[in-house]
């Protein structure tokens, strides 16, 4: 099979969709693999490291896109890019297509399969591709709300850790997932007081034991987060509903429970936020103001860690990218547990049943796309 891997121009996208450790395993395996032009020079990897692993280096990102029979990425196809797809091709990245209606609208017209990392499964109904990133930008959503705290950056000029004689900040986290348990590590970690909501009784009580208590759990409804709310100095969303849109939990109307200069740090921004009052930022300008309340909600927070994230991501889907260039993209996706679930788009339908609800498009299952020529 031919695999291209492109240069992400997300704005402050360093990240890229393959080493020159997967190129090489793909070429052993008698694949053919284009890599364009300085696709991973800000993670390390240089053109020749990538030309000693066998890939081809080109250096127009058309022509990686339509020689392609599968592409490889780390971020969603921006417009330029979705106008070289084909519907010969397979798209493998991430999407989060419940968020932006032109983008699944460009996909759809373009005729590919796009199969989503966020959305595959595995065996135990966990996101294996999704979870890498989960982590690294759980931690990171900590980090960054820590600097947006300081006065300077227009926070309330809050160390979450405090010193002897001064309490420490307050932390609230919405979602005990991946990201919330990796945020409560890093916040408790820090020295700040550590408040978790979730729905689920059972994962509340599993963090309860593995942070030995020292972790506050609350059942998640709309009067406990109000009362977090008006003690919090940092509030991490970090909910999440697979390929559909995260439901919003905050409204700008609550907003007025926080003190001014508290920090909001929207890790659900990607599909959409948690928080009414968010909408995506870069790092390039990564922040705003309402209402007094200080918005974190960069769309790609992994891309300011590219090669940690890089590195994480690429070890758990070069298997999956095995698999699609070894075999016809159907049969990869029956043959791996849960890989169905990654099917988003294909031959101008919609397959993952998120995507349909959010724009209210008709929605074919994966196992009728499966069958279908």
């Amino acid at each position: 099979m031919r695999v291209g891997v492109p240069k992400e121009i997300k704005n402050h996208e360093y990240r890229v969709g393959m080493t020159p450790m997967g190129v090489r395993e793909l070429v052993e395996q008698g694949h053919q693999v284009q890599v364009e032009q300085n696709a991973g020079a800000a993670v390390g990897f240089s053109d020749a490291d990538y030309e000693q692993a066998g890939a081809v280096i080109v250096d127009d990102p058309r022509a990686v896109f339509t020689w392609a029979d599968l592409i490889v990425k780390v971020k969603e196809p921006q417009p330029d890019e979705c106008s070289w797809l084909s519907a010969d091709q397979v798209l493998f990245t991430y999407l989060h297509l419940a968020a932006d209606r032109p983008l699944t609208d460009a996909l759809l017209a373009s005729g590919c399969t796009a199969i989503g990392y966020e959305t595959v499964e595995d065996q135990h109904g966990g996101l294996p591709l999704l979870a890498p990133m989960s982590e690294v930008a759980g931690r990171m959503a900590v980090q960054a709300g820590a600097h947006c705290l300081e006065k300077a950056q227009g926070g309330r000029g809050v160390l979450l850790g405090g010193v002897p004689g001064v309490n420490p900040g307050r932390v609230m986290i919405l979602g005990g997932g991946v990201v919330g348990e990796n945020a409560a590590r890093i916040a408790l970690g820090m020295g700040a007081q550590v408040c978790l909501l979730d729905k689920s009784i059972v994962r509340l009580r599993q963090l309860d034991e593995r942070f030995n208590g020292e972790l506050a759990t609350l059942y998640s409804t709309q009067e406990n987060i109000e009362q977090q709310l008006a003690q919090a100095d940092l509030v991490i969303g970090a909910v999440l509903l697979p390929g559909a849109a995260a439901p919003k939990l905050v409204t700008r109307s609550m907003l007025g429970l926080m003190r001014p200069g508290a920090v909001l740090v929207d890790v659900a921004i990607d599909q959409g936020g948690c928080f009414e009052t968010s909408r995506p930022t870069t790092h390039a300008d990564p922040v705003f103001e309402v209402d007094g309340i200080i918005h974190y909600c960069v769309a790609n927070m992994p891309g300011a860690v590219a090669r940690t994230a890089t590195l994480a991501l690429t070890n758990a889907t070069l298997p999956y990218i095995e698999a699609l260039a070894q075999h016809e993209w159907r049969r990869a996706l029956q043959d791996i547990p849960g890989f169905i679930h990654g099917l988003n788009i294909h031959s101008g339908r919609v397959a993952c049943a998120g995507v349909a609800e959010a724009f209210d498009l008709p929605f074919n299952p994966p196992q009728t796309e499966l069958g279908s020529a």
